[in-house]
């Protein structure tokens, strides 16, 4: 570890409230160097990050965590305010197998109040605490810390519209840093914006309404006059301020980078007694010249060099051959439309965004609206395809039930980040979607393992299935298939000997694994077969006749065990008499936090000396019990 002014000396966020405002400013930038190297080393999300380092500090330096709750939004923002909870001396484990999370984790500190990965829940969260408190009398602010991108999200609205009613001590800040929504108002709304941050003006305010108060009779409708005269002067400066008409008290906009301005304005914020909404505006890369020129490209980053902001490339990837085969579809046929939610670079999408502008839809963080704003197009006769990874389509399981398989409309979810996804952790687990959309009736679901069969598995569910179709698959790199495998791009494919006692079935991109145990089972003298599931909803009949007559079935699913694949399989193998032994090996009702991919496959025994080892097991135990048996008699 480096050697640092500050930073080692940290051992709780009060640290900064003693700082002046030169050693605020080396803090600052002792913060943004740890952040760069960090995640030029590990990955992670960089530009947010060095956008929230002076707002992070204010924070810290006007409240008191954790007695008051600061939440975060999404929580990818989060590394500064882990490095102010005393967090150094761990921070080069950052998104690291057994190091702190890339996100808020409560069982990693008090001061991480939520989980969070998911956008759009902090409010929510927040006015519960907030509201939790004013019960209990205890006193403590709640803090929502929300950037301008999650206001593109329903759920925040709906919180705020309850928020709004609130009489308790909710604070949210609205992080502007990429979204205008604010207009130019020129230099004198600015300058307005700047008096009524600060403390003064409310004291003003409030001395100014009890000497009206206090005046017989035309008191009070002076007061009521001239508040009404405040407003009008306020809306036609800043034009229908949407966040007052929802009752909070709108303050701003802020610079984001100025941590005196800054403190002056949350210390305002805590004087008022109704919800707070502070508008700050930051630049999203601050101090990294790459970041700040390229945004988007430093949001999420693999390992990168320092000097030229050169990333790690992933080169072909599911995504990239997903966009690909979207731009090579929508040449020949004018009804396919792409629609994704706030995702266009991480699904692989940005070429289509360019090439057909007209037929693609980036609809914000709105994954609900998003599936049922596909219905409408498909009702109009077009084909859309909704690219979302597998952890955010989670939100829209009532849409994808009522907007989308009950009308029997056809549409195509394209789930990227299907299975593991390694260092993003718990939150971002792609290991739910095969079990949610078994249980909705009248969907087909396809797990391809390779580039190829992707591609075979989207012209099915574009062209050929009725309905709403569903291609998920794994981020980064297809896994390599021994020499001999052939890939018939059906329903499903048979690997080894097929009247081979013993079966191991499974799909998607552990199928590759699977190959390779036949393999090894092979030359320890067992005799197994592999079933891959391409299509695993429904389940292909002529896949569950193939090892029905085995003596033992091992199903290995990257997904959870509870309602997946493997049960269902097991359910329709009971159904037909199967009296063989049946082995289910998955995510056992947990969640499962950030590793590498490998490491994670590896410990659920889903990688192929884990399956050769759950094979052999079981075999030794069939041995055994037969010798058992044989001794008895």
């Amino acid at each position: 570890m480096y050697e640092t002014k500050y930073l080692n000396k940290i051992e709780s966020p009060a640290f900064v409230k003693n700082l002046n405002e030169n050693e605020i400013k080396e803090l600052c930038g002792e913060i943004r160097d740890t952040l760069i190297d960090t995640v030029s080393l590990n990955g992670g999300h960089l530009a947010s990050n060095l956008g929230v380092v002076e707002l992070t500090v204010a924070l810290h330096k006007m409240f008191d965590s954790p007695t008051d709750k600061i939440i975060w939004d999404v929580g990818h923002q989060i590394y500064t305010h882990k490095l102010l909870t005393g967090r150094f001396l761990e921070f080069s484990t950052l998104r690291k197998e057994g190091g702190i999370s890339g996100y808020s984790r409560p069982s990693e500190s008090d001061h991480d109040v939520f989980y969070s990965g998911h956008s759009g829940t902090s409010v929510s969260s927040a006015l519960g605490v907030a509201a939790a408190n004013a019960i209990s009398g205890s006193g403590g602010y709640a803090v929502s810390v929300i950037g301008d991108g999650s206001f593109t999200g329903g759920m925040v609205y709906e919180a705020m519209n309850n928020a709004g009613r609130a009489g308790s001590k909710l604070i949210v800040i609205l992080n502007e840093n990429e979204m205008s929504i604010s207009g130019n108002v020129g230099s004198l709304a600015r300058y307005l914006a700047v008096i009524r941050s600060k403390p003064e003006y409310y004291k003003m305010k409030e001395e100014t309404q009890k000497a009206l108060n206090r005046i017989p009779v035309i008191g009070k409708k002076t007061a009521d006059h001239l508040f009404k005269i405040k407003k009008l002067a306020k809306e036609t400066l800043y034009g229908s301020n949407l966040f007052e008409d929802l009752g909070f008290r709108y303050m701003g906009p802020v610079d984001g980078h100025d941590v005196k301005l800054l403190c002056e304005a949350l210390d305002t914020a805590k004087m008022i007694n109704i919800p707070v909404l502070l508008h700050v505006y930051t630049t999203k890369g601050k101090g990294y010249d790459p970041a700040e020129r390229e945004p988007g490209k430093f949001h999420g980053v693999p390992r990168f060099d320092i000097q030229t902001g050169e990333q790690v490339s992933d080169g072909v990837s599911f995504s990239s051959t997903f966009g690909e085969y979207m731009c090579e579809t929508a040449r020949k046929d004018k009804t396919l439309c792409a629609i994704t939610a706030a995702m266009s670079i991480g699904t692989g999408l940005q070429r289509f965004e360019s090439e057909f502008g007209s037929r693609f839809f980036d609809v914000g963080i709105a994954e609900e609206h998003a599936v049922t704003f596909a219905s409408g197009l498909s009702k109009q006769g077009f084909k859309p395809v909704v690219a979302i990874y597998s952890t955010f389509l989670q939100r829209a399981y009532d849409q994808i039930l009522h907007d989308g398989a009950l009308q029997k409309l056809k549409i195509v979810l394209a789930i990227d980040r299907a299975g593991f996804v390694g260092e993003d952790g718990e939150t971002h687990q792609g290991i739910f979607d095969a079990a949610f959309l078994n249980s909705i009736p009248g969907v087909t679901i396809y797990s391809p393992s390779s580039y190829m069969e992707l591609r075979s598995a989207l012209t099915n569910a574009v062209f050929h299935d009725n309905g709403l179709a569903a291609v998920r698959y794994p981020r980064g790199e297809e896994y390599a298939f021994p020499n001999d495998f052939n890939f018939s791009y059906g329903d499903f494919d048979v690997y080894g000997d097929s009247e081979a006692p013993a079966a191991i079935i499974t799909y998607g991109r552990i199928s590759a694994f699977a190959a390779r145990a036949v393999n090894r089972l092979k030359n320890r003298g067992i005799n197994a077969k592999l079933v891959k599931l391409n299509k695993i909803k429904p389940i292909p009949e002529k896949a569950v006749s193939a090892v029905l007559g085995c003596e033992a079935v091992f199903f290995f699913e990257e997904g959870v065990k509870s309602a997946g694949i493997g049960e269902k399989t097991a359910l329709m193998l009971l159904e037909r008499g199967f009296s063989g032994r049946y082995e289910l090996t998955a995510v056992d009702d947990c969640f499962v936090p950030q590793a590498s991919v490998s490491s994670q496959l590896r410990k659920f025994r889903l990688d192929a000396g884990g399956m050769e080892a759950v094979v052999c097991r079981a075999f030794q135990e069939n041995l055994r019990n037969r010798h058992e048996r044989k001794n008895k008699a």
